[in-house]
């Protein structure tokens, strides 16, 4: 994006160009967030595949008890995406 010289552009064109160099910036960190989310869920996903790698033979209610608390961290990000739980309106 080419910078405007503040001496002979008008100000209306000057606050323009900011706020364009602002939400092109603010889409970068966003799409940086999204993907970022994207590679936690991937790696969620592929380890609830593996049955979280716990094996049969061993699951205790140690395990559960994990189980649980990962539940409930996720129910909290859910609860707040989609406005349910505690973030209803």
């Amino acid at each position: 994006m080419t910078r405007l010289n503040p001496l002979t552009t008008p100000r209306h064109q000057l606050r323009a160009e900011k706020a364009a160099r602002k939400k092109e910036a603010a889409l970068n960190s966003f799409l940086g967030k999204k993907a970022e989310i994207d590679e936690m869920l991937a790696r969620l996903s592929s380890l609830s595949n593996d049955h979280f790698n716990a094996h049969p033979d061993e699951i205790s209610w140690g395990h559960v008890g994990t189980l649980e608390h990962y539940a409930s961290l996720l129910k909290r990000i859910t609860d707040s995406a989609f406005s349910e739980g505690e973030h209803a309106e």
